[in-house]
């Protein structure tokens, strides 16, 4: 009878192995997805972003190069990305945007508040 008794919990404890195997097979999968995503959508290089109805526009370059335009003038800047942040620097102004996916949220009360890419 002992023996039997014994039989229950080794299945079980084998059943409880096997779920948290698939609980981690799935969370791996999860997370390399999530990163994939994240370091694929997360350049502005060769990206133009506008706002304003047209008016403000800036273009990315490589090499941590920018140009903002509103209406006829451009400005050369630089630019430089850290995870979801974009900090463009204009003749020694600096402006941080948090990106989304088609979009870059800038200050709230600042000129370029919402610049979406152009496609």
């Amino acid at each position: 009878m002992a023996a039997m008794q014994g039989a229950p919990k080794f299945r079980l404890r084998g059943i409880m192995n096997k779920k948290f195997n698939m609980l981690n097979v799935l969370a791996i999968s999860l997370i390399g997805a999530l990163t994939a995503l994240t370091g694929c959508g997360s350049k502005v290089e060769g990206s133009t972003y506008e706002g304003n109805g047209g008016v403000v526009k800036i273009e990315f370059k490589s090499g941590g190069k920018a140009y903002v335009s509103t209406g006829p003038v451009t400005t050369p800047c630089s630019y430089s990305e850290s995870g979801k942040k974009v900090s463009l620097v204009c003749e020694g102004d600096t402006t941080v945007f948090s990106m989304e996916e088609d979009a870059l949220n800038g200050p709230p009360d600042g000129m370029l508040t919402r610049l979406t890419k152009k496609k």
